[in-house]
This record gives structure tokens, sequence and C-alpha cells, in this order.
């Protein structure tokens, strides 16, 4: 008896049918769509992220990009936890919790691409080990309902937090957990005398300042929308993007920029170090530095951008020329010193000024 092999038709078909078999087997595998996950935080960001940032490099790359959502610190927290198996691969944070994760050995450095020299100088971050995604600043929000009941005139300065006035109207987020507590911390500290490398200054004028004019200290700007729309809260530390979204929801608040500067805050993105996408990751921080991704961020978030080549028309243009102008009178903190000394900083916060 003849083998199948042998016998001419059989054996064509045999052929036919491997070829056909390993033709599509390396379909699939080029077909696959593999997944990038993402930590940044959710809201207005994982909205705009999602729906109008994302699309593009999905689509060149055939793959789907998921976020997970939380706020620096619970993004930090999820890195230092699976720092070992990777479970993200790029993160988003605020800028002091970024130099905490470089720091910590969590990132990798951002391959060389054509995108980076666009970048503000600020917005590269240890040698690209980080790079800005979005830049804006932090000074004061007001209630205009409050204001205006009330016959004040706007606030000019960060000591309005300290005006006998606003007792148990003004609203602060926590120096331990905020990074808008922080910033208003630090600029109070200045003005007092102090430096980013030495706050016994604020500390000691805090609780006979500022301090009793606080309602509430709050671990996250969660509660604003709500503290605002009730009447409990006058004035609290914000940037121009947070005011303009509660803004956009009806919320009586306006933006000012104090007299004495504001202090620049930049969400910044770094490729999670040992992660299972290099390659698409390093690609992926490529794009979300581009012109391009950061104009689509722009017009439909209001995240200002850190690239220079950023080119919009309409309102959009408006916000941008708005913020740059107020990043001119806006410093950069010192982030190696303050992370120095940060978490005795947040044990005497919580200790004696949250007791």
């Amino acid at each position: 008896m003849k083998s199948l092999s042998k016998i001419p038709h059989i054996g064509h078909c045999i052929t036919t049918a491997l070829w056909l078999s390993a033709f599509v087997a390396t379909g699939v595998a080029h077909a696959e769509t593999k997944t990038l996950y993402v930590g940044m935080n959710g809201g207005n960001m994982e909205k705009t992220f999602t729906q109008n940032v994302f699309g593009p490099f999905e689509k060149k790359h055939n793959v789907k990009i998921v976020v997970v959502p939380g706020g620096s610190s619970d993004i930090l927290a999820k890195a230092q936890a699976a720092r070992d198996k990777p479970q993200m691969h790029i993160m988003f944070l605020d800028d002091g919790v970024m130099y905490r994760a470089i720091g910590m050995g969590l990132c990798e450095k951002q391959n060389p691409n054509p995108n980076l020299a666009d970048l503000r100088p600020v917005a590269r971050i240890k040698g690209d080990m980080a790079t800005g995604v979005t830049i804006s600043m932090t000074g004061l929000a007001y209630n205009t309902k409050i204001y205006q009941e009330k016959g004040w005139a706007k606030p000019t300065s960060w000591m309005e937090m300290a005006d006998p006035k606003l007792k148990g109207k003004v609203i602060f987020q926590s120096l331990s957990s905020s990074t808008f507590g922080l910033h208003g911390f630090l600029s109070f500290n200045k003005i007092q005398g102090g430096t980013d490398d030495n706050v016994e200054p604020g500390f000691k004028a805090w609780p006979t300042t500022v301090g009793p004019n606080v309602v509430e200290y709050i671990s996250n700007s969660a509660k604003i929308s709500e503290m605002a729309q009730t009447g409990e809260a006058a004035l609290f530390p914000y940037t121009l993007t947070q005011t303009n979204i509660l803004k956009s929801k009806g919320i009586p608040v306006e933006y000012v920029h104090p007299k004495e500067g504001g202090v620049v805050l930049i969400v910044a993105q770094c490729v999670v170090a040992n992660n299972s996408e290099p390659e698409l990751s390093q690609q992926l921080a490529e794009y979300l530095i581009s012109a391009d991704a950061q104009a689509k961020a722009l017009e439909n978030g209001s995240f200002n951008p850190t690239n220079t080549k950023v080119q919009v028309t309409g309102p959009a243009a408006e916000d941008q020329k708005r913020i740059n102008a107020y990043l001119l009178n806006s410093r950069a903190l010192d982030w190696d010193a303050v992370n120095k000394h940060r978490a005795v900083w947040n044990t005497r916060w919580n200790r004696t000024i949250e007791r």
C-alpha cells in the first residue's frame, strides 16, 4: 500500500493544508492586539487621553491602551508593589512624586527621539528619565459667589489665606498627601523667609496665621467641588486647569495668580523599568510628548503642553497664552531638597498642624 504522501493528489492536499495552517497561524500572531497599561489620574485626564489622545497610536501600532486610574501616590505605590513584575508600562506622576520614583529605580530612561528637543527644558527630568506631558502652576482659586456677596475684592496674594475675614472658610489640601497642599505651604513658607530646604519659618507662623482660617484639611481635591458648591470653601490652592474644569460644571470659582508667583506643576511620564513591552512603551512615551498628541490634550482637556511646537486656535489658544504668561511668574521647586526632607515634614505636619 502506498503512503499518503506518495499519492499525488493526497500529498498535494496535505502540503497545501499545512501551508495554509502555517499562514493562518502567522497571520493571527501578527494580528494579535497587545495591551499597554498606563497609570494616571482618573476623571478628566483619563477621559481626555482615552477619547482623544491615545487613538492614533493605538491604530498605528495595533495596540489597546488601558488606563490604571489613581492619584500620583496611588500609582507610585502600585509600581513599587509590582516592581519585580511590572503591571504598568507607563506611569503619569506629579513632578515631585516622579523624582521619588526615579530615585527608587522604577523608571527607564527615555530613548533619544526628535520630540525631546521641542520640550521646555524644565520638562526634561533627570536626563530624560522622565518627561513632562503637561505643565501648569499652582495658585489660588476663590469662590466668586462668596466674595461677591461679602463685597470682598478678589485675592491677589498667598497671604489672603491668613486674612481673618476668612476664618473657617479656607480649604487646604494636606501637605503630606497633596501636591497642591505642598505648593501652598512652601509658597507661604517662602514669604515667611524660608526656602525649599528650610521650612521652619512656615511651620512656626502657620498656627497663628493661616491655621485658624482652615475649616478642613483634605487628603486630596475630590471634595473641593462639593465644598465650593455648598459655600464651605471660599479659598484654596488650585491650578488654572482644575479651576476651569469646576467652572465648566457651573461651580462659582475663579483662578488668581498670586503676586508673589505660582509654583510650576508638571505631570510627567516615565517608562516603567523592566516592563513586558519595552519597545512599544518607548514609542508611546515618544508619541505623548509630540506636538500632535499634546495639541489634542490641550484642545479636548485644557492640558497645557510642554512641547513648544504645539499650535492651536480658538479658546484653547487663549488658555495656552494665559497659562504661559503665568508660568513666567512661577517657580520650579528644588525637588531634590524637598524629597530629602519630605518624610520628616509629613510627620511634623500630621502631628502639629492637622492634629
